[in-house]
């Protein structure tokens, strides 16, 4: 194992006893200036990140993965906003969750509590380094990070940055870690860091997931890809409808919640099939079609087997013209990812039965995928969005970074 992980790991496991003694207070005003420290020191962060993207550049990394690596002032300024309302959230730590009496006079509560170290692998994205930071510290965790390669430069000065900033306000100096090695031995030894490690959350690609579950020995929570659809019904706002698909594939195309498959009712695919593909076309978008598509529009890329399974994070789209909404959901339901998906109807009851029978972690009527994100549910920011059916799903915010422990108050009882 190597000397830098195993040196960070007890250090972080040293520090994660005190943090979760740390009051409110002192955690807020550090979560504050490092909200200010990220912006006096962004053309540190931005020379940081030239390296990174010119790197990445030379490797011939496609457009829209460079721009998930890419950080300009604008995206600094709102890392620091994303600081500044988690400082805005209530603090998890030390709610009682439930309290009650016992008939032989015990007194117990349940009260949450941080999980500890909480240990992040993650990809090409550095806001992740601020945003995980932000919501452990608050949640009182430790946080023993390893991004990877590509946005090397950019991570490690990001977290020189919030160490220095937290460090000075009070807390405790090993609370924060990033893994400089990213050497994909040093990420698989990470996941087997019992004893040190109390959780591990995947963040990126599929293949990254796929090898956190395979190698593991720790807890893990996953954040899987994200195939996500979006389903045109008959009936439906046409312009609504043109409008949802296009934010959903566009807005942001290389991010887990953004539209990979686009399914249509065949009754009002030979009209909306032609206006949604001059749209997407005009906004260089890929489409790649069932035979039926093609049968409406013939110069669409014939659609596999492999184009249902992929999330492709690039502007590339998936099409097919299903019979009605059961026949969408069940497509839904065998391809998906547990992520997002919607609906764009103004039937309530096909709204209703898509809300039951997709299963995903989250599901909407009339509104794009993208809004599936931390800061768009109001949890200030997100470590990741879950796709298990555990006590965590969906965007995890504050509260889903707490354990509970249960306290127990008695007066000289024992047990017969």
């Amino acid at each position: 194992m190597t000397e830098e992980l195993l040196q960070k790991g007890h250090l972080a496991k040293e520090a994660s006893r005190k943090l979760a003694c740390i009051d409110t207070q002192t955690k807020n005003n550090a979560l504050l200036k490092i909200a200010e420290a990220l912006i006096l020191h962004t053309e540190k962060i931005l020379s940081a990140n030239a390296l990174d993207l010119q790197a990445a550049e030379e490797k011939g990394t496609r457009p829209a993965m460079l721009d998930r690596l890419k950080l300009t002032p604008e995206r600094i300024l709102a890392m620091a906003d994303g600081v500044k309302k988690v400082v805005a959230l209530p603090d998890p730590i030390g709610e009682i969750t439930k309290a009650w009496d016992r008939p032989n006079g015990l007194k117990l509560s349940s009260v949450r509590v941080p999980i500890g170290v909480i240990a992040i692998i993650y990809e090409a994205r550095p806001n992740v380094t601020v945003d995980a930071a932000a919501l452990c510290l608050k949640s009182g965790n430790v946080t023993l990070l390893r991004g990877g390669s590509e946005a090397i430069h950019s991570n490690i000065a990001l977290m020189e940055i919030m160490q220095e900033a937290a460090y000075a306000a009070g807390i405790p100096e090993g609370s924060l870690n990033l893994i400089a090695d990213t050497a994909r031995e040093t990420a698989v030894e990470l996941m087997k860091l019992n004893g040190i490690v109390d959780l591990l959350i995947p963040r990126g690609g599929a293949k990254l997931i796929q090898s956190v579950v395979q190698n593991a020995t720790v807890p893990i929570i996953e954040t899987a890809a994200g195939n996500c659809h979006v389903y045109v019904d008959s009936p439906c706002d046409t312009d609504m409808a043109v409008s949802i698909v296009t934010n959903a594939k566009v807005q942001r195309p290389s991010v887990c919640n953004a539209a990979e498959t686009l399914l249509i009712h065949k009754e009002i695919a030979p009209v909306f099939l032609p206006e949604i593909t001059k749209v997407l076309r005009e906004k260089k978008v890929e489409l790649r079609g069932c035979p039926l598509c093609r049968s409406i529009i013939p110069n669409i890329f014939p659609a596999t087997e492999d184009d249902w399974e992929t999330e492709y994070n690039d502007y590339i789209l998936a099409v097919k013209i299903v019979e009605n909404v059961s026949d969408a959901i069940a497509h839904i339901n065998r391809y998906n990812t547990g992520h997002s998906e919607a609906i764009i109807t103004t039937d309530d009851t096909h709204a209703e039965q898509f809300l039951n029978e997709v299963d995903a972690a989250a599901v909407y009527v009339n509104a794009s995928t993208r809004f599936t994100d931390g800061f768009e549910f109001g949890f200030g920011a997100e470590i990741g969005i879950s796709t298990q059916k555990i006590h965590a799903r969906g965007p995890m915010g504050l509260e889903q970074l707490t354990s509970v422990k249960y306290l127990v108050r008695g007066t000289g009882q024992v047990r017969g």
